[in-house]
């Protein structure tokens, strides 16, 4: 069985087929900055679950975010000498879109720790602009973390943007699996303590592909410094950037209903619990993991690869943490979204490791 992938595969809520079905005859072009409907949706749903206020306005909806993450810094305009900081151990979109701008992508988990990557490619460059002020375009955070599950507080978000802010750099925060947590309660970049009562320069990047099985839908939305979400929104238009309107009137069922999110989440905890138990009458710790999609394990005298064969040989497929860089080296990546058939199938082999 295949636990390597995060594709969710239980059904797409009923709501949320009635919805794209009740807006599949619209002939005309959607608009870019979406629905005001679905604006107020996302709006209402960070303030009811998240404790964040925005104004809808400030809601752009996106065609899935990945597409948003590889295209943000050419979007903001980032380029040859600029730096884009991504966290070391991460999903490899961060990497790609800053290479895809032509930019200098740098893994770190904080912008001082960023400083002996950038002062090594000022020195192969030969510029002589010290490491410490360096041309920082962007940087992400991720939490809770794909593919750790790390959640980061508000006081270290907080710290973050000030260190952004200092820079004049964007930050901008994917927050894909927040509302998945377990043993620690994730916060939005945006929530008050985090931001500081300001949005400058923030951005925080939400989806309903997890939260309602609607990964194949390629439904998603940023919102945060009004401002930036503006500039956005004006180089989309121009781009033809445009969620279809039956999905965007999915997205609005999805995000104005709690109840399939929280049995959807449901279904998600006793599947970890099934599989954290398991991992680790095998011989695995667990690190990390506190929220997400993904236990984050590791084995005694094994790294990734060996694991990743160890697991193979008894039928189980797992994600090798060196795929999210070289932090990643000793640990795999394992996904909680099979089936609960699977996930059973899964226990009873990891018992045969035992």
């Amino acid at each position: 069985m295949n636990l390597s992938v995060g594709t969710p595969v239980d059904p797409v809520p009923g709501l949320v087929q009635d919805a794209l079905r009740a807006a599949a005859n619209t002939p005309g072009y959607p608009a870019t900055h979406g629905t005001r409907a679905l604006r107020e949706a996302a709006a209402g749903w960070l303030a009811r679950r998240h404790g964040v206020t925005v104004e809808p306005d400030a809601v752009l909806p996106l065609i899935g975010t990945k597409e948003f993450v590889a295209s943000l810094p050419a979007l903001l305009g980032c380029g040859p000498g600029d730096v884009v900081i991504y966290p070391e151990l991460a999903y490899p979109t961060y990497d790609i879109g800053a290479r895809l701008a032509g930019a200098d992508a740098v893994a770190a988990d904080a912008l001082p720790a960023a400083r002996p990557a950038l002062a090594s490619q000022a020195s192969a460059t030969k510029t002589t602009t010290p490491a410490d002020t360096g041309p920082v375009r962007l940087v992400w955070v991720n939490s809770p973390s794909n593919p750790t599950g790390r959640v980061l507080g508000a006081g270290e978000l907080a710290a973050a943007a000030q260190a952004a802010r200092d820079r004049g750099a964007v930050l901008a925060s994917d927050e894909c699996y927040i509302g998945l947590g377990w043993t620690a309660e994730p916060v939005s970049v945006l929530h008050p303590e985090a931001c500081g009562g300001s949005f400058e320069g923030l951005l925080a990047v939400h989806s309903v592909s997890k939260r309602s099985n609607l990964a194949g839908y390629r439904a998603g939305f940023v919102t945060g410094d009004p401002a930036l979400v503006a500039q956005l929104l004006e180089i989309r238009k121009h781009a033809g950037m445009m969620m279809p309107a039956p999905v965007q009137a999915a997205m609005t069922a999805a995000l104005s209903d709690d109840t399939h999110a929280e049995w959807q989440r449901e279904v998600y905890a006793a599947r970890r619990d099934q599989l954290r138990l398991a991992l680790e009458k095998a011989g695995w710790t667990i690190t990390h993991s506190e929220a997400g999609l993904y236990l984050w394990a590791s084995r005694p005298g094994l790294d990734c690869w060996s694991s990743v064969q160890l697991l193979a040989e008894a039928g189980i497929l797992v994600a090798p943490g060196e795929f999210y860089g070289p932090a990643g080296a000793q640990h795999i990546r394992v996904a909680l979204t099979a089936t609960d058939e699977r996930v059973a199938a899964a226990v009873r082999r990891l018992a045969s490791l035992s």
